[in-house]
């Protein structure tokens, strides 16, 4: 079957549109990668997105507006990705759509929404569309992610020592080969706050004070924290945050790790440079997830996201790991910046199959369950005949 995952993560900068052949052939799940394209959201969508996140405040009347134009935004990558990638001969459409919210408290996560209706994917594209992935894992008692993490377990099996599959998005998170799975904390969330504020600090790179003047989304090939020194008193008391002591499995997102947060920890430290708060972010990514790392027993990390390129990162990380083997996901086989999208064709695929797409170990839920939301295509909805037993190993082609 022929499937287009569709993702944009939390840093909200573009949307991925990964087509991918897949087939199952005894006890494998095989993907053959057939590309991947990324349409970034136009600033009017970015900016009124940024706007209505934590912590700011929206109405209802802008969440439908968000809904409906995110929606339109996932077709037209679809359109895309099924015109480029797989000459108009895609069978299936995997949406992740956009996380807006996700209702976490005292360790246990009550909800979570994601926008871009699918039934503009489907119109668009005329084909069935998954979507809405994470409730039913929330509904069965789980934290909704991450949901990569039966992805890695299938991908990661069999290999060698203690492999651990991380990804850098705007949070990072990790899987182990036990199943342990769950959120370290700000993958790039806070660098790129950081990277694009435009309204305080005494930055040496920009004249007339602000970060960037708000031109940088996020900290490009880590140049601000690459001219940048880190600052220990300031690092240890975003250390202090609690999340990071919580046990697995635990999520979170961008209702903790927002400006807010930042500007919270920055109080009474005065004026920093631009540079040195960037590069103190930097390294706390880099230390909660090595400390995360360490605490499974890790022997090698396979990254993806779009964390690795930020070469700062990457080399703090390495640096934190000290012993640990510390490669991409492309070394693998699998691209580093398509790797989630894949992942949604995935698990896509197991869901019109009538496959379990969480694995309970990693989420904390009471049971495996088939995840997502069926909208038809323009023949209806044909499903294949159900699976009759699980894969135990994804095979890359």
């Amino acid at each position: 079957m022929r499937v287009i995952g569709l993702m944009s993560g939390t840093s909200y900068d573009a949307i991925d549109a990964a087509a991918a052949d897949l087939s199952l052939v005894g006890d494998s799940l095989v993907l053959k990668p057939l590309g991947l394209v990324s349409e970034a959201y136009d600033d009017g969508l970015r900016e009124a997105l940024a706007a209505a996140l934590p912590p700011g405040r929206t109405s209802m009347a802008e969440v439908c507006r968000l809904d409906t134009r995110i929606g339109q935004a996932f077709a037209a990558a679809a359109v895309r990705a099924d015109r480029e990638l797989c000459d108009g001969r895609a069978e299936l459409a995997a949406s992740h759509g956009q996380t807006v919210y996700h209702w976490a408290e005292h360790g246990q996560v009550h909800g979570t929404l994601q926008l871009g209706q699918p039934a503009w994917i489907a119109e668009a594209t005329g084909l069935p569309v998954v979507a809405d992935f994470r409730p039913r894992d929330i509904a069965a008692g789980g934290q909704g992610a991450p949901l990569v993490s039966l992805v890695d377990l299938l991908w990661l099996r069999g290999r060698p020592g203690t492999p651990v599959a991380l990804n850098l998005g705007g949070i990072a998170n990790l899987t182990a080969p036990d199943g342990t799975a769950f959120d370290t904390g700000p993958g790039c969330a806070l660098i790129d706050a950081a990277a694009s504020e435009a309204r305080w600090g005494s930055p040496r790179t920009e004249s007339g004070g602000g970060f960037s003047g708000g031109r940088f989304a996020y900290d490009v090939d880590g140049a601000l924290a690459g001219h940048g020194s880190v600052r220990e008193p300031l690092l240890e008391r975003l250390l202090e945050e609690p999340y990071y002591a919580l046990p697995a499995p635990k999520t979170t997102g961008k209702e903790l790790f927002h400006l807010g947060h930042l500007r919270d920890a920055l109080a009474g430290f005065g004026t920093l440079p631009a540079e040195d708060v960037v590069a103190t972010l930097t390294m706390l990514t880099a230390r909660t997830v090595a400390d995360a790392v360490r605490a499974v027993g890790a022997t090698e990390v396979i990254a993806s996201g779009g964390g690795t390129r930020n070469p700062v990162l990457m080399r703090m990380l390495g640096q934190q790991l000290a012993g640990v083997a510390l490669r991409t996901s492309d070394a693998l086989g699998l691209p580093a910046a398509a790797k989630e999208a894949y992942a949604f064709a995935v698990l896509g695929f197991l869901t019109v199959h009538g496959l379990p797409g969480t694995d309970p170990t990693s989420t904390g839920a009471r049971h495996p369950r088939v995840l997502g939301s069926l909208t038809p295509g323009r023949d209806g909805l044909r499903l294949p005949p159900p699976a009759r037993e699980r894969p135990v190993r994804l095979v890359l082609e």
